[in-house]
């Protein structure tokens, strides 16, 4: 899933965004690897809209959409996302309820084969790193070991657009309208 030099660039973000949550996401095609930081907009959202976006960075994150389009084009081009991290703050290395809620749509995995990965600040100190999978047999995001996961996901490039277009979506389009 993650090789030790991406990990530790996941904790070393981490800690350089504390106390804000981190997020980012591991993208490949073949042997290529790509690691992306995004950069977390959930205190503008905030500070723009406390009503709707109620939680700050440091209890949440959000994507810019200009990192969303970026990961939206590599997918194009036929990447697809592997690994997709945000950290905790002052929190342990869980998959929460808001995580669980942010990775569905429509009560499915925007990214079925991807890793979700987790690492906790607290202090300002990575303090533990979890990886969790979509189970379609329990429908649920369960633990997996870090070092047995798949690096290989078995995305296809059209089913990863579709994905994309759900979540930009999600994300820019007044709650309960869609774009066709």
């Amino acid at each position: 899933m993650l090789t030790p030099r991406e990990a530790e660039a996941i904790r070393r973000h981490a800690v350089e965004e504390y106390p804000r949550e981190s997020c980012g996401v591991l993208l490949v095609r073949g042997g290529t690897r790509q690691l992306l930081r995004c950069r977390n907009v959930q205190d503008e959202l905030h500070a723009q809209d406390p009503v709707r976006h109620p939680r700050d960075a440091r209890a949440a994150y959000f994507i810019d959409p200009r990192d969303l389009l970026r990961i939206g084009r590599l997918e194009g081009e036929g990447f697809a996302v592997a690994v997709i991290y945000h950290s905790h703050v002052d929190a342990g290395a869980y998959f929460s309820p808001t995580d669980r809620q942010q990775a569905l749509l429509g009560g499915e995995p925007m990214y079925p084969d991807a890793t979700y990965v987790v690492t906790s600040v607290v202090t300002g100190r990575a303090a533990a790193m979890a990886a969790f999978r979509w189970s379609p047999e329990t429908r649920e995001f369960v633990p997996v070991d870090q070092a047995a996961a798949s690096s290989d996901p078995r995305e296809r490039a059209g089913c990863a657009l579709g994905r994309a277009w759900g979540l930009l979506n999600r994300l820019f389009v007044p709650r309960g309208r869609r774009v066709p």
